[in-house]
């Protein structure tokens, strides 16, 4: 035991015990190409190469933001793992690439190893709803930097795709039908503005929080604390059977800054159909008296992933989504533009 360094305020024994407590959920999700357990220096991943003749590693990094601020609030922290892979492996997919691994980052102001397994649980999770595996990560007790009961969670994922198969604008064309995949609420964008509206910087923001809503039918803090969406394994069904076009995750900047990502120079995307929007999303845009437009410039809306697909396929992506267990719908088309989304 290192007596001197406990006394500045980090706890080494805390630490071993919270990769003890951890190991159960990190082993969980080791697949074909991890070479070693966790505790060595760097996470050792063999990719499987075959059938791919010009291997491209596809990367990705993400927070989980002030969304972290709720899990404090409530004591609950088995969730936010999931957040931050899917920030991470949603964004590596629209490339369409398939992640292999996963590391995170955990720095908080006291190692609670407890606490740590909780989130590492919820990281584990995230990994296996998206088929890649958590190879290693790194937690830091920093005292004087953090407050004691919180933390920050940040990660990054790699995945692989054959050059050829890259998902790019390129194929994007006039006409193209662009198909949305429901998102499962607020996801893990914009929580500074939600904590505004919810007046969760308040005393009693624990009693908002836990307070149940006819209008959401749970309470408020089960309706922000539920997990981002991973898009990856029916996604990837969908790209093993159809061509699609491009792809894009609906994260911070909602639909004016990312669907522009996957268009090409002269095309723009036309909404044509009424989204079903969420209650939360109504929710909050009446309590801030907010804009329809600066709603869609913020949040998801309901809509976490969409893409775009040859008029011809759309049908049978619709169904290979639902067959997969994700509400999809045709948001709109593929039109002549300069990169925008029109609503």
């Amino acid at each position: 035991m290192n007596e001197a360094y406990k006394n500045s305020g980090v706890d080494v024994n805390a630490g071993y015990k919270a990769v003890e407590l951890m190991k159960k959920h990190v082993k969980a999700t080791f697949t074909q190409g991890v070479l070693q357990d966790i505790g060595g220096f760097g996470g050792l991943f063999m990719p499987d190469l075959t059938g791919l003749s010009e291997p491209v590693l596809v990367s990705g990094t993400d927070g989980v933001g002030t969304k972290l601020k709720i899990a404090f609030l409530l004591d609950k922290h088995d969730t936010v793992g999931i957040d931050c892979v899917a920030m991470c492996v949603n964004d590596v997919l629209c490339a369409g690439a398939t992640p292999l691994f996963f590391l995170d980052y955990i720095a908080t102001g006291k190692n609670y190893p407890e606490k740590i397994a909780e989130i590492v649980k919820g990281v584990a999770e995230g990994c296996k709803r998206s088929g890649c595996a958590l190879i290693g990560g790194e937690t830091a007790e920093m005292p004087g930097f953090y407050p004691e009961d919180e933390y920050d969670l940040a990660g990054f994922s790699v995945g692989l795709v054959d050059k050829s198969e890259i998902i790019d604008s390129s194929k994007v064309k006039k006409g193209d039908v662009v198909i949305g995949i429901a998102s499962s609420g607020v996801h893990s964008n914009g929580f500074s503005l939600v904590r505004k509206l919810f007046g969760l910087n308040a005393p009693d923001a624990v009693k908002r929080l836990e307070m149940y809503s006819d209008e959401l039918g749970k309470t408020l803090g089960e309706t922000l604390l539920e997990p981002t969406e991973i898009y990856v394994k029916p996604v990837t069904e969908l790209m093993n059977k159809i061509n699609v076009h491009a792809m894009s995750h609906i994260t911070g900047g909602g639909f004016f800054e990312n669907i522009p990502r996957m268009l090409k120079e002269g095309t723009s995307v036309q909404i044509t159909e009424t989204l079903d929007i969420p209650p939360i999303f109504r929710l909050m845009q009446r309590l801030g008296n907010i804009t329809e437009k600066d709603m869609f410039n913020t949040f998801n809306m309901g809509t976490g992933f969409c893409l775009a697909v040859d008029q011809s396929d759309a049908d049978t992506a619709l169904n290979i989504l639902k067959e997969n267990g994700k509400k999809a719908y045709v948001m709109g088309y593929v039109i002549e533009g300069n990169k925008e989304v029109v609503l």
